[in-house]
């Protein structure tokens, strides 16, 4: 049986990453070696960072002054990385869920924060609003796509401080403007690669400004000048992003890719909308995420929700139960989900609701 994979993380990865990440697994650029045994200081796979890296900066449209790196530690990592290299005495943050609010609480051990909004006490079913950012901040940190709550901001903010962004779950799925940014990062398990590899982007003249000593292995620029490579870096995930990266020049790129995420998240929400059995759970239909879709089952059907994950699971639907700390439902609509996928669950759950 088919399956469709809904998982918010680790998620669905194209069949072209997968295939060809599998046969490197067995013969990489016919070394005669696995991936997994080769080199990382082979010219083969410095050919595949060298690609990888530059497919980064022309899919996202990166401008010079911006170096891409490759790190260990996942989004967690950065959390402290951007305030070690970046904060000098106060940094702006918007809370708007569960890793806000850690990226927060990390860089309070580095100066003082700035929490310029938070959707927590309403549990984080919107974006805030109308907020106001200090001047005198080093810099604004935002975290766009939420993906326990299902809200995400679409948008770069407007901000008189340049912007830190965590973008763990929706890179690649719209077009960014570097204009105003000093760092953009995300874990690589939602849309690029499996879990392992955590992909960086940093201006290099916001660095070396801050007085603290810094560990090495936390300074970026000691990944820049080694080109990713201080240490071995996770050689497996790192090609499997290149392979990601390749499906999606093919494509068409970003503006393709953010055409098709729209859509499938159309159909999805409409159903949800046209349902007496689902609803939603983002207050404002403006902050719903394209990335993962939350919703419950109304208050008098709540009953019945193990029926439909069962229901669900029976038909090959996989990944839709939502996060353990909110419970309910979470549809995660990666740009590799195949819109074939969205119609099952849509079907799905026109099929329960009219037996129930």
């Amino acid at each position: 049986m088919k399956k469709h994979n809904f998982y918010a993380g680790p998620s669905i990865l194209s069949e072209y990453t997968i295939q060809n990440t599998a046969d490197a697994i067995l013969n990489f650029a016919d070394t005669g070696l696995s991936i997994l045994e080769v080199s990382h200081r082979s010219k083969e796979f410095q050919a595949v960072i060298d690609e990888a890296t530059a497919l980064v900066k022309e899919l996202l449209d990166i401008p010079q002054g911006f170096s891409v790196l490759w790190l260990g530690g996942g989004a967690s990592m950065q959390f402290c990385m951007i305030p070690f290299n970046l904060l000098k005495k106060k940094g702006a943050y918007l809370d708007t869920g569960t890793w806000a609010s850690n990226a927060i609480k990390e860089a309070r051990i580095f100066g003082d924060v700035d929490v310029v909004a938070s959707s927590k006490e309403q549990g984080y079913t919107f974006i805030p609003k109308g907020y106001e950012i200090p001047k005198d901040a080093d810099y604004f940190h935002y975290t766009s796509n939420n993906t326990i709550y299902g809200t995400e901001m679409r948008y770069d903010p407007a901000s008189p401080v340049r912007l830190v962004a965590d973008m763990s779950s929706d890179i690649f799925s719209r077009p960014i403007d570097f204009t105003n940014y000093d760092a953009i990062y995300a874990g690589a398990q939602k849309n690029l690669a499996p879990a392992g590899v955590t992909l960086v982007i940093v201006r290099d003249e916001a660095l070396g400004h801050v007085d603290r000593p810094i560990p090495t292995m936390l300074d970026y620029r000691t990944h820049i000048k080694k080109g990713s490579m201080f240490n071995t870096p996770p050689v497996l995930p790192i090609f499997a992003a290149l392979q990601t990266l390749r499906y999606y020049k093919q494509l068409g790129g970003i503006k393709e890719l953010e055409r098709r995420d729209l859509e499938k998240a159309k159909h999805l929400y409409g159903a949800i909308d046209d349902s007496r059995m689902f609803q939603g759970t983002v207050t404002d239909p403006a902050d719903r995420s394209i990335m993962n879709v939350c919703f419950v089952m109304a208050p008098e059907y709540k009953d019945l929700e193990s029926s439909f994950m069962e229901f669900c699971s029976a038909r090959g639907i996989v990944g839709i139960k939502g996060h353990r700390s909110v419970g309910g439902f979470r549809a995660s609509l990666y740009n590799a989900l195949p819109a074939e996928s969205v119609k099952a669950l849509i079907d799905a759950m026109h099929d329960f609701e009219a037996t129930h």
